[in-house]
């Protein structure tokens, strides 16, 4: 593969993706997506992820593609179907886009997955790997897991390489969501009842993502190979709490609380989803990822962490 490959980016307004269009050359990187976005980069294409558009003009001399756009979990589901519109864009939009890929001579095609496609959780003391059966629970996952199947198939017949990447949760500088949550509880450094929850939780700090995402645009063992990625340092909700009030500069104040009692009166408030998310666990062996590549984590989680705090705080 080129030293400076020609890349066609997707998903550049995602939390990932426009980490990756700071981080690429200007020079070999064009964008694809549905509205403009800051930055520079060569060229950006305005299409969509669809099961019918066209991609031919953007994938004019594109060595790699970087798939990182998708239909994410939606929590104010209004579709009445929600598994067909995962599919529409997760997977028929992936697969239209990678058949193109490879009718247009790119090389390699690199596909930000997820670890739904493994499970919702893992045992105590176990961990998901690589090669496991896949095991989607909801939706999301489970247009993912069909993605992934497809593109197979499509490296298969037309040898176009392809990567397959799943991260857990992706957390970083900007970050929503339930980390962003739990960093403003952390900031506030309200007493807590969740000082004896003792799950092992596999994340991936944004910094560690990257890293891999780009040694697997160059690296030829990457070549038609599933890997999952983290920090490599599995935390229980106790140790990350501790982690993002002691990053503020402040002393934990975590109430030791069973996790089965928080589990038991969460259910009777109609919240027991949101305990059993909490308190179970969720992890991933990275070890077939670090020997194939030669690859470690570039960063660890308290540092992820405080980097995730504004300068100004």
């Amino acid at each position: 593969m080129n030293s400076s490959p020609e890349i066609l980016l997707t998903g550049a307004s995602g939390f990932v993706g426009s980490a990756l269009v700071e981080m690429l050359s200007a020079s070999q990187l064009s964008i694809l997506g549905r509205r403009e976005i800051k930055g520079e980069f060569k060229a950006f294409f305005h299409l969509d992820i669809t099961a019918t558009t066209d991609y031919s003009s953007a994938l004019k001399g594109i060595d790699v593609v970087i798939h990182s756009a998708a239909r994410v979990h939606v929590m104010d589901e209004k579709s009445a179907d929600p598994l067909a519109a995962f599919r529409e864009v997760n997977t028929a939009g992936t697969l239209n886009l990678a058949q193109q890929a490879a009718d247009a001579g790119v090389r390699r095609f690199i596909f930000i997955s997820s670890i739904k496609v493994n499970g919702e959780k893992t045992d105590s003391g176990t961990a998901f790997k690589f090669d496991d059966t896949p095991m989607p629970e909801d939706a999301y996952g489970i247009s993912k897991a069909e993605a992934e199947a497809g593109l197979r198939e499509i490296a298969l017949k037309t040898g176009m390489e392809v990567v397959i990447i799943r991260p857990p949760l992706v957390y970083g500088p900007g970050v929503k969501a339930n980390f962003a949550a739990m960093m403003a509880l952390a900031k506030k450094n309200l007493p807590l009842p969740l000082g004896a929850i003792h799950n092992k939780r596999s994340l991936v700090a944004l910094d560690n993502l990257l890293s891999l995402i780009v040694t697997c645009i160059h690296h030829p063992k990457a070549a038609n190979q599933t890997f999952l990625v983290s920090d490599d340092q599995d935390v229980s909700i106790t140790e990350l709490i501790q982690m993002m009030t002691l990053a503020y500069g402040k002393k934990p104040r975590l109430i030791a609380i069973p996790a089965r009692l928080i589990q038991f009166c969460a259910s009777l408030c109609g919240k027991k989803a949101v305990a059993d998310r909490l308190c179970s666990s969720l992890q991933l062996d990275i070890n077939y990822t670090k020997t194939q590549l030669d690859w470690m984590p570039v960063v660890s989680v308290n540092d992820a962490i405080c980097k995730c705090i504004p300068v100004s705080q």
